[in-house]
């Protein structure tokens, strides 16, 4: 990155040119993913990557998520799990995932708990 020459100075604000701001920016978001990369790979080195890829969702059912679906309805099928299925697995009544899944209750932390122990994954992933 070229050296960045502001504008304007005062004691509040620095005015950048367009092509300056973008270039922060964009230093900004490729020192952001160097840092997640790093990070994949030294959890893959830890762990081996069939575990770290245990944990991930494909990208269809990120979409699935970031368009507005319920994330235990997702993980939950993501691991060929029925309601029921998960219902025996996590000794949480069908009828409660259901309401869970349609967004009729939240759930509770001891409740997302053990369903995201059922489903192998972190309790915050199921929070909408």
């Amino acid at each position: 990155m070229s050296r960045i020459k502001p504008l304007k100075v005062t004691s509040k604000v620095v005015t950048l040119s367009r092509a300056d701001f973008d270039a922060l920016v964009e230093a900004a978001e490729d020192r952001t993913d160097r840092i997640a990369f790093a990070a994949f790979d030294a959890d893959v080195a830890r762990r081996g990557l069939d575990a770290v890829l245990d944990e991930a969702l494909p990208i269809d059912a990120v979409e699935r998520i970031a368009d507005g679906e319920s994330p235990l309805r997702v993980w939950r099928e993501h691991r060929g799990l029925t309601a029921s299925a998960l219902a025996a697995a996590s000794g949480v009544a069908v009828s409660y995932i259901s309401e869970i899944e349609t967004g009729k209750k939240p759930g509770s932390a001891a409740t997302l708990a053990k369903l995201a122990k059922a489903l192998r994954t972190s309790v915050d992933v199921l929070i909408a």
